[in-house]
């Protein structure tokens, strides 16, 4: 009788509390989603970001000019509208009213000013930096500390032009980005360096803001009164799980303590695929290896060809990773369209140049590798120093290190595995600590130059370093030019020539698979690995 009298008295305190409070701040909490999409992330500051789930809280907290619909079509964002000059040189967004951030301050087009500007600045250290922005003019300069001089002005406060040097054909898919998201300066020169994780400083404009930030735990992110469209959206809060293992994420899932889970024990994968919650679907990406150029043996590409051809990617994809993956024949692949070929890029380069890895005869790659290696001075893989494979072990990783020590055992090669957590593997991928390291790339937009122009000299996900002045070339002429025929022409040399040096090494190309409650529905994931949670419900 006790417990029922207390019980009683706390739902009347509570329904006083909820009566008292400013409606705009009411809080369902039957109304809440909770997912777990990757553990801590390195960051979750948009300029900085480089990773799939830190975009995915990222989408959430931010929104750019530009954004994707569930068609993967660039629709409206904070931009009404847009419009290209004739040339192709200057686009303009024109803004929506009564934009504010999540402390309720005006946002003006001075605010994508700064925030591009900030993404241009080298002293920002925006991976993506080099590879959204080198088009605008002034962006040389600019990456070098001349933040001013980049060609990105806000004649008025709803009114944002951005100058070109040479016209691009997919700009209105960069202007969506999830890095170019605008950004408060005040909220970032008071809190300096930590701004991302303190919710009071993590200062945004998108459908949800920080709540609270417990890092290795989660990040709870509650409605944002303030923004534009907040009457759409549906979530009160969002409940990002930072969990790390598998198993932990699955368990929580059965207990129905989390309604969609993107890590799932490898050992469950069998059993789960014929269950009505599992889902699978194809991204537009490549999971890869890094070589570390800098380093010998690896600045040799005899030997980083040796390496790539001694994989054998179909038991990888099929046997290893139990069929959740395809086999690469080749870097770009399946999904991203070619308009001049009217079909995909990578069917096109299958048809034109032939694949590069012979997946359906192993042994003949196997026997090219130990010949190129021959040919580098380690025959059988004499005086090859030992090496490192730097990993997460994050679902498969583990089990695709422990292959590819096995693969180049074959080659008389000794590596060891290094395994650490996901935001130090990316920390010092980027930083050039490693030897070999595993790698991949989600495509932000449709088209093929988001995921070659990876290599290129100055790119800042350009891990491994690689530098070719013919590639480099080659993706500045695709970047430039207004005919569509030579742009897919040159991309498609390009990927030639990433693949004759063994700049880095395809595995296999990603399918993404998650669990998820029967009962969520109008969520929906994109080929970009990105999961738009903010108009959802649980029925």
């Amino acid at each position: 009788m006790k417990k029922r009298a207390l019980l009683v008295l706390s739902f009347s305190l509570a329904g006083l509390f909820v009566a008292c409070k400013d409606k705009d701040a009411l809080i369902d909490e039957e109304n809440i989603i909770h997912v777990q999409i990757g553990p801590s992330p390195e960051t979750i500051d948009p300029a900085k970001n480089s990773t799939v789930d830190g975009a995915n809280m990222i989408i959430h907290a931010f929104e750019g000019l530009l954004k994707s619909n569930e068609n993967n079509e660039i629709i409206p964002g904070c931009a009404e509208s847009w419009k290209q000059s004739d040339d192709g040189l200057t686009w303009t967004f024109h803004l929506r009213e009564g934009l504010k951030w999540s402390d309720g301050t005006k946002l003006t087009a001075e605010d994508f000013v700064y925030s591009w500007r900030r993404v241009a600045n080298t002293e920002t250290a925006s991976p993506y930096g080099y590879d959204l922005l080198n088009m605008v003019v002034g962006f040389d300069k600019a990456s070098k500390g001349a933040i001013e001089e980049l060609g990105v002005y806000a004649p008025d406060a709803r009114t944002f032009v951005v100058k070109l040097n040479s016209p691009c054909l997919y700009f209105d898919k960069i202007a969506a980005s999830a890095v170019l998201v605008p950004v408060q300066q005040a909220a970032i020169k008071r809190a300096g360096n930590s701004w991302a994780t303190e919710p009071n400083s993590y200062v945004c404009n998108g459908p949800y803001r920080m709540e609270s930030f417990v890092d290795g735990k989660q990040i709870v992110f509650s409605k944002n009164p303030n923004y534009w469209n907040i009457r759409n959206i549906t979530f009160n809060k969002i409940v990002w799980h930072l969990i790390k293992d598998a198993n932990e994420a699955y368990t929580a899932y059965k207990r129905n303590e989390i309604q969609l889970i993107k890590y799932i024990p490898v050992k469950q994968l069998p059993k789960l695929q014929t269950n009505k919650e599992f889902h699978m679907s194809p991204l537009m990406g490549t999971y890869y290896v890094s070589f570390n150029t800098r380093k010998p043996p690896f600045n040799d590409a005899r030997v980083r060809e040796a390496l790539s051809l001694a994989i054998d990617r179909k038991y990888l994809a099929n046997t290893v990773m139990q069929g959740t993956y395809s086999p690469a024949k080749n870097f770009v692949g399946p999904g991203i369209s070619d308009l001049v070929a009217g079909s995909s890029f990578e069917k096109f380069t299958s048809k034109k140049y032939g694949d590069h890895f012979n997946i359906e005869n192993y042994k003949e790659d196997l026997f090219r590798a130990k010949a190129l290696l021959g040919s580098a001075g380690y025959r059988n893989g004499n005086g090859f120093p030992e090496f490192e494979y730097l990993t997460n072990d994050k679902g498969y990783n583990k089990a695709v290190a422990e292959y590819l020590k096995s693969a180049w055992a074959k080659l008389g090669i000794k590596m060891n595995i290094r395994i650490q957590d996901w935001n130090v593997v990316t920390a010092e991928r980027r930083a050039g600590k490693f030897d070999v390291a595993r790698n991949g790339w989600i495509l932000d937009w449709d088209n093929p130059s988001n995921i070659i122009n990876l290599l290129e000299t100055n790119n800042g996900n350009n891990d491994g370093k690689y530098s070719s002045k013919e590639f480099d070339t080659l993706v500045n002429l695709a970047r430039k030019t207004t005919n569509i025929e030579e742009h897919f022409s040159y991309l498609h040399q390009a990927e030639q020539v990433l693949l004759k040096d063994a700049a880095m090494a395809p595995l296999v190309y990603f399918n993404e698979f998650w669990m998820q409650k029967s009962n969520l529905k109008n969520v929906w994931h994109s080929p970009s690995g990105h999961w738009y949670l903010m108009y959802g419900k649980l029925e």
